[in-house]
């Protein structure tokens, strides 16, 4: 295992979307290791590394509120796409205000994470490129508030705040349930056959350990 990062990260809202529930919106209880990795690559990503998600400690209370978007219902479909690149005339965008439809969402309010994560290297990774380079870029850019786009929450109207965790024990909150199926994040190694993995998660005294070995394909 390479060395690893406590990334603090908070904010207003959240919307982790259960894909079962993905019409009205509605969160997991507490941020994926997708969403998680994810945020962290917004912090800094390179194609020789690939982050991992090992637990996320809950700081504030879990809450949820009501809130209404608005949506587009339409989407731009391949078929138009492969049409457009070989000279059809299909169209190729949405106007809103044909297209617009208000959704609800359940979001997730006054949320407040620390997330640890090691990475691995990848097959991408230059000769000259070692552990000791990445994770020194890592800190920097955590330490100077660096980022290649704004972390978000899920959704790119929620933004997230971050910084390095100072060290020392983090505060969690005094709380342990499942939280059942989670998504764990999607499975690329076949490119004909994208395939969603999940794992069956545990918060533990305000610590969710995410489970490696336990995932579901």
């Amino acid at each position: 295992m390479s060395q690893g990062i406590q990334v603090e990260v908070w904010g207003d809202y959240a919307l982790f979307t259960r894909p079962e529930l993905k019409v009205e919106r509605v969160s997991y209880d507490v941020i994926t290791p997708s969403a998680a990795r994810g945020l962290i690559e917004a912090i800094y990503w390179h194609p020789g590394l690939r982050w991992h998600i090992d637990r996320v400690h809950v700081m504030n209370p879990i809450a949820f509120t009501n809130i209404r978007r608005n949506e587009v219902k339409d989407k731009i479909t391949a078929s138009n796409v492969r049409a457009a690149m070989t000279g059809g005339d299909k169209p190729l965008a949405i106007y809103t205000g044909e297209s617009i439809q208000q959704r609800a969402s359940m979001v997730l309010t006054n949320v407040r994470y620390v997330i640890d994560a090691h990475f691995t290297m990848t097959d991408k990774a230059a000769p000259s490129d070692n552990e000791g380079k990445f994770i020194d870029i890592a800190r920097r850019r955590l330490a100077s508030g660096q980022c290649y786009h704004q972390p978000c929450f899920g959704c790119r109207e929620f933004p997230a705040h971050f910084r390095a965790w100072p060290g020392g024990p983090v505060p969690t909150i005094p709380e342990s349930r499942s939280l059942g199926l989670m998504l764990y994040d999607m499975d690329y190694s076949n490119s004909r056959d994208i395939r969603p993995m999940f794992f069956m998660a545990e918060l533990k005294n305000g610590v969710l350990e995410i489970a490696w070995k336990e995932v579901l394909r």
